[in-house]
């Protein structure tokens, strides 16, 4: 991803990230679900922003999402989901992070149907991308859940 659009300008949601300082994102997949070309590409789109990523990888558990993000110090979590279990999965993570007293965003990306993105945002998920979702959306709803979260 370049730092400028088409036009030359500096793309505004880079802008953002870099001058915060280096934002620490914690990328996972939960459950069963092995699809992960999505949050990989999200991973690169976020470190090409000035992110620093940790990708857990497939099959993580909210349990090792929470000891990582104590350990890594967190900004934000991104789950990946594509296998359905957004409604259970998304609000126990949210759960299990005030569980652990972590007042960290999470940010949930896949195939979310409109219906279900209300109910997820007012279960505590901070933002959610659908396919599609642009780089500057993916950096700009991060970046936003962060900032939101550090006010």
């Amino acid at each position: 991803m370049s730092e400028s659009t088409s036009t030359g300008e500096t793309d505004p949601a880079i802008a953002a990230a870099a001058a915060y300082g280096p934002m620490r994102v914690i990328l996972a997949k939960v459950g069963y679900d092995g699809h992960d070309r999505g949050v990989k590409i999200v991973a690169r789109t976020l470190r090409d922003a000035g992110f620093e990523v940790i990708y857990l990888g497939l099959r993580q558990t909210t349990q090792d999402i929470v000891s990582a993000a104590q350990q890594e110090d967190a900004d934000a979590i991104g789950l990946s989901l594509h296998n359905a279990g957004h409604m259970t999965l998304a609000p126990r993570m949210v759960q299990a992070l005030r569980d652990a007293d972590l007042d960290i965003p999470v940010v949930v990306g896949g195939i979310v149907p409109d219906d279900d993105i209300q109910p997820l945002l007012d279960k505590g998920i901070a933002a959610i991308l659908t396919p599609g979702a642009s780089s500057q959306e993916v950096v700009g709803a991060v970046r936003d859940a962060i900032l939101a979260a550090d006010s």
